[in-house]
């Protein structure tokens, strides 16, 4: 199964616009505004989009954005990434599950950096980019949509807001942050952070971080030529005496012995 990218670029609007595709949806249509606001209507149903909202359509959809100059005193702006896409995996894609055709699934540096490269590969023109390299970055933040929209529809605030914790804890745990970081990012004071937490994963924020370091710290000591403190000090971990100390008590060895042990049969490490 294949995809094809036919277009996938940025758009901003600093004046009114209006745009009509009725009934002449080609190909699918991804869209996520970044800043500013919209209107959108389809199948003549309106809906207002603002920074964060992700909108899906299908060929045959009928389409329409109109960007209005505002009403009150204000800067007219609209920002968006869009992508027009088609290929037998996207059907297959799509096919498998119903999703929102608008969803608000914010602003996640992954899924822009996804949509970022798939833009810049594009802008090089047919001469120089490469399919199969877009064809990755499609399927790749298709899937990261799923994952996106999941996240989000969540109506339980604590569950969504300890999941921005996690969330927060694995982009950050191989670089020092605070805690105070992570419960900002969710929006809760530390006390309340630190509890809702340990209620939902039944571990502390700090356990966690240790846990994804480690597993870090073994992938480098298998597949690299690091040295020990250069791996500790790559996994997040203050001192390599520090990580010396956790990693035994871990795994009941050190981590020189670990790096020993790969030539021989694997040890078990079940409960990493």
């Amino acid at each position: 199964m294949e995809t094809t990218v036919l277009i996938c670029d940025y758009s901003y609007h600093y004046k009114a616009f209006n745009h009509n595709m009725r009934g002449n949806l080609q190909s699918f249509l991804f869209r996520l505004q970044t800043e500013g606001t919209c209107k959108i209507y389809i199948q003549d149903e309106e809906f207002t989009m603002t920074s964060g909202d992700l909108l899906l359509l299908k060929p045959g959809d009928d389409y329409r954005l109109v960007v209005e100059e505002p009403h009150k005193e204000g800067r007219l702006s609209s920002g968006d990434y869009y992508l027009f896409c088609e290929g037998s995996w996207i059907d297959h894609w799509w096919g498998q599950t119903a999703r929102p055709t608008l969803s608000r699934i914010g602003l996640d540096d992954k899924l822009v950096s996804l949509w970022r490269n798939m833009l810049l590969e594009k802008r090089r023109g047919p001469l120089e980019e490469n399919a199969e390299l877009n064809d990755a970055l499609l399927r790749g933040l298709c899937l990261y949509i799923d994952r996106a929209i999941k996240e989000n529809i969540q109506t339980d605030r604590a569950v969504s807001s300890a999941l921005k914790l996690k969330r927060f804890i694995e982009e950050h745990a191989t670089v020092t942050f605070k805690l105070e970081e992570a419960a900002r990012y969710a929006g809760l004071s530390l006390s309340r952070a630190v509890r809702l937490f340990k209620e939902h994963y039944g571990q502390t924020m700090i356990q966690y971080a240790i846990e994804i370091r480690l597993n870090a710290a073994l992938e480098r000591m298998k597949y690299s030529e690091m040295t020990l403190e250069h791996i500790a000090e790559s996994c997040g971990f203050a001192s390599y005496s520090y990580f010396h100390r956790v990693f035994r008590t871990h795994f009941g060895m050190s981590p020189a012995e670990y790096r020993e042990s790969k030539s021989h049969p694997p040890m078990d490490l079940e409960h990493v």
